[in-house]
């Protein structure tokens, strides 16, 4: 009676184990017959902007290795300026709705034409954090490209840059205005899932 009662143990064992081995496989999703999976590097979730970080990664391909950098990181920053005229567009029209003034399409413009000021200053100091360098079949380099720029650096710019302007600070209520810059870049972390 023991040996079958230990018969079975070790048979149940050698069964678990074997089902717990063939679902602990890989997670990689199933490629449909006829593709081929591709792996962009730089790219997914770890380079996606967030509540703290703008964040955009390009790739670009050339017979010239330094051309191709160049181009990838021109590329980058293009896709970089374009998210951070969305959001603080967003931030400047959320603003201006919240605060007492006289003309507001003024007020927006002004506001408007400053952050296109500092988005254009702020371009120069992004961070690269990842690269990589292939060479295709045909001889060319292709590089990818993920960059980043701290949200706080663009805020202080802005605020720095209202700060200046005569018109502009009359009104203007740094912490509101923080408040909903903070809005906006916690929007960029909902919008990842």
């Amino acid at each position: 009676m023991k040996s079958q009662s230990l018969s079975l143990l070790v048979t149940f064992m050698v069964i678990s184990a074997v089902l717990l081995l063939t679902q602990c496989r890989s997670k990689e999703p199933v490629v449909p017959e006829g593709e081929t999976r591709i792996e962009v590097y730089c790219s997914g979730p770890d380079y996606w902007s967030d509540n703290e970080y703008f964040r955009a990664n390009a790739v670009a391909e050339s017979p010239n290795q330094a051309n191709s950098r160049r181009m990838a990181l021109s590329n980058a920053r293009s896709e970089l300026a374009g998210h951070m005229e969305v959001t603080i567009k967003a931030v400047i029209d959320n603003y201006v709705q919240d605060i007492a003034v006289g003309d507001r399409q003024e007020y927006a413009q002004r506001y408007e034409g400053l952050s296109r000021e500092v988005i254009n200053q702020k371009l120069v100091g992004t961070r690269i954090i990842c690269e990589e360098v292939t060479r295709t079949q045909e001889g060319r380099y292709k590089t990818y490209l993920a960059i980043e720029l701290m949200g706080n650096e663009v805020l202080n710019a802005m605020n720095e840059r209202i700060s200046r302007d005569e018109r502009l600070r009359l009104d203007y209520d740094y912490e509101k205005f923080k408040n909903t810059f903070n809005e906006e870049m916690d929007n960029l972390e909902r919008e990842r899932y």
